[in-house]
């Protein structure tokens, strides 16, 4: 057996804010809800089967940790803790985020060797595009616990304010978390997860955009074409999927850490564990994926 960690499995999902409060609810069987929620039973069956020993989320901040005063295209979160943020109205009620602060330092090495300028956190709040696809995944929580099932390494991108990074860089940098990670001397389990999107615009003449054929047809190449997909400029998000539509480019983040886009690699397409789609969430497309290396 490896005494290396691995990469096991990605996940892909949408980070609705209402979902949470959804949840919080406890509002998740309303006839609103109930079919969003259905989709993620399978997801919540196979977490329980294939836990992992550390998550590193790909998530971006909505203006709580950061603000228009500094906004890293890429951080880090190297704590071993991270508080719930008040989005105001007060913190979600769901335990706090441990983090692993010795994997976080070794893939911010690794990564920044690989000419990646990870900004290094060491004190942040996390906010609903971390939480939310914590409680989607493991279930509701009780705000009272010492923490979620596993540690979670927070990555924040920044698709808030242009200039966003490029599908293409994102890619490389889930490539470069990929060999980070198999370098660290444990054996540890490891997912990486992308979150954000699909489709959908908050502000304009289009808010509410909603476009299901595009949000299918990006899924489809996500996982058969990724290479192809990271060219995909931003001009394409904005019109086929909304001004936020661009939260997607995280996605391809947890894409890259997979075995098939290893360097030489001959591995044959991850494995699709499920996959679930589902209009409206808020005013949001909701995309989910999960992925398995062979």
């Amino acid at each position: 057996m490896s005494t290396h960690a691995r990469i096991a499995a990605s996940v892909y999902t949408s980070h609705v804010p209402a979902i949470g409060v959804a949840m919080d609810q406890g509002r998740t069987q309303d006839p609103y809800w109930s079919p969003l929620f259905a989709g993620y039973e399978p997801s919540r069956r196979w977490m329980d089967a294939n836990r992992p020993d550390v998550v590193v989320l790909v998530y971006n901040d909505h203006a709580n940790a950061f603000s228009l005063d500094m906004i890293p295209t890429f951080a880090i979160g190297c704590a071993e803790a991270f508080g719930i943020a008040d989005e105001g109205w007060g913190p979600r009620a769901v335990p706090p985020v441990h983090g692993h602060g010795e994997l976080a330092a070794h893939i911010a090495q690794s990564v920044i060797q690989q000419d990646f300028d990870l900004t290094l956190i060491n004190r942040m709040t996390v906010d609903h595009g971390l939480t939310v696809p914590l409680s989607l995944m493991f279930g509701e929580q009780d705000a009272g616990a010492p923490g979620w099932p596993v540690p979670v390494i927070p990555l924040a991108v920044n698709v808030v304010q242009y200039p966003v990074p490029s599908g293409r860089r994102c890619l490389q940098l889930g490539q470069a978390i990929r060999r980070a990670v198999e370098s660290f001397d444990a054996p540890l389990k490891v997912q990486v997860w992308g979150t954000g999107g699909m489709s959908h615009q908050l502000q304009g003449p289009r808010a509410g955009l909603i476009n299901r054929e595009w949000d299918n047809a990006w899924m489809d190449r996500l996982i058969a074409d990724p290479r192809g997909l990271s060219e995909m400029p931003h001009i394409d998000y904005v019109r086929e999927a909304g001004s936020e539509g661009i939260e997607l480019v995280m996605w391809l983040i947890a894409r890259g850490a997979m075995a098939d886009l290893a360097d030489a690699a001959d591995a044959p397409t991850p494995r699709v564990a499920h996959r679930f789609y589902h209009v409206p969430a808020s005013n949001t497309a909701v995309g989910h994926l999960i992925l398995e290396n062979p």
